[in-house]
This record gives structure tokens, C-alpha cells and sequence, in this order.
């Protein structure tokens, strides 16, 4: 008796089927949405602090740290298209209390203000007397790199004998972004930019 010769049928170069075709427009559709939404999506920036040093003598409180700013994509095109950017750097001095909440004995803070200049195409920095011109925001951002010698409290609002510790954070503020661009980006990740650290303040200098 003969057997069946049996071969190989070459693949189906026919369409997927109507199920496979609506996976596929809805797997589409979601990643379309997810990128419409997250402009800004693996370009998340953020700020971190490090070298954060204090320091107290006979005049007050002193404070030095580093900064590293990278910036999401939707706010650097935000800063292009005319939109200024405020940093701040604040520390509040706190004296512990065990029968109440702790005492916020001093408050200092420090700002930057960055602003891009179309007609030059250069960004502009300021900062109390100090103004600036920079070809690139990287070398404007490294203005904000390092901070020293900030003098935070004077001598008398530390008690001698009680323990006290300082907050730092450094953040892009976005409360001084104009009324309506505040309400714009209500709720988007991408603007909340800081970075924070506490430290305990040595009893005597």
C-alpha cells in the first residue's frame, strides 16, 4: 500500500484575521495616546543636591551645596518659546521643642531668574545684582551649580544649649510663571521640579 506523501504548506500570506487587526489598531492607539500625553517622555529632568555643608561661628549660620538642574523637554521649549523660569534655594532654621511643634527661628532663600533671548539666541541670567549672558542653557543652568558662603541665620536666633536643624530645598518655582501658564500645566509631573535636605546644626561653633 502506498502512503500519503506529505508536505509542507508554504506560510499564510493571507490578512490577520478581524481579531488580530483590532488588537493591533487598539495596541497602536494606546501608544499613540501615551505619546501624546507624556511629551516629555524619557526626557524627565530633575534636580539633586550634594556637597550640602553648614557650618556656625561667632557671626551666624552658614550653608554651601551643590545643584545639578536637567530639564524636561517640555520646559526647555517652554523657556525658548518666552516662558522665564524662577529657581529658589530656601532654608528655614528650626529650634526643636518637645512640648510643641518645632520653632521656625530664621528664613533665608536665594533666586535665580533664566530667561532666553530670541533675537541674540542667548539665555540670560538673574540673580539679585548679578546678570549674565550664555550661548547654551547648560552653561546658564551651571551658574546655579555651586552655592557658598550663604549666610542663613544670625547668631542670635540660635539658642545656645537647644538643638536645632535646617531644611534646604531647591526648586523651580513654578509660582512665579505667568497667571495663565500656571493654570496650563496644572497637574503635569514634568514642572515639579526640587530636591531637598535637612540638616542638624552643631550646638557651638
Amino acid at each position: 500500500m502506498d502512503l500519503p506523501v506529505l508536505t509542507a504548506k508554504p506560510p499564510s500570506t493571507a490578512p490577520a484575521g478581524p481579531v488580530a487587526a483590532v488588537l493591533a489598531a487598539l495596541l497602536a492607539a494606546i501608544l499613540g495616546l501615551l505619546l501624546a500625553l507624556s511629551p516629555a517622555w524619557g526626557q524627565e529632568g530633575r534636580i539633586t543636591l550634594s556637597d550640602v555643608q553648614i557650618d556656625r561661628n561667632d557671626e551666624g549660620l552658614w550653608l554651601g551645596f551643590s545643584t545639578r538642574i536637567e530639564l524636561p523637554r517640555s520646559v526647555e521649549e517652554a523657556l525658548v518659546k518666552g516662558v522665564p523660569l524662577a529657581f529658589e534655594a530656601e532654608v528655614r532654621t528650626f529650634r526643636s521643642r518637645w512640648y510643641w511643634r518645632d520653632l521656625n527661628v530664621a528664613t533665608a532663600t536665594l533666586s535665580w531668574r533664566v530667561t532666553y533671548q530670541p533675537l541674540t539666541r542667548r539665555y540670560r541670567v538673574q540673580s539679585g545684582a548679578f546678570s549674565q549672558q550664555f550661548e547654551s542653557l547648560h552653561d546658564a543652568l551651571a551658574t546655579m551649580q555651586r552655592t557658598e558662603g550663604w549666610k542663613v541665620a544670625s547668631r542670635s536666633r540660635l539658642a545656645s544649649g537647644e538643638r536645632h536643624y535646617a531644611e534646604l530645598i531647591f526648586r523651580l518655582d513654578t509660582s512665579q510663571l505667568p497667571r495663565p501658564f500656571q493654570f496650563g500645566i496644572g497637574g503635569q509631573a514634568q514642572w515639579d521640579l526640587s530636591a531637598q535636605s535637612t540638616l542638624v546644626i552643631p550646638d557651638h561653633p
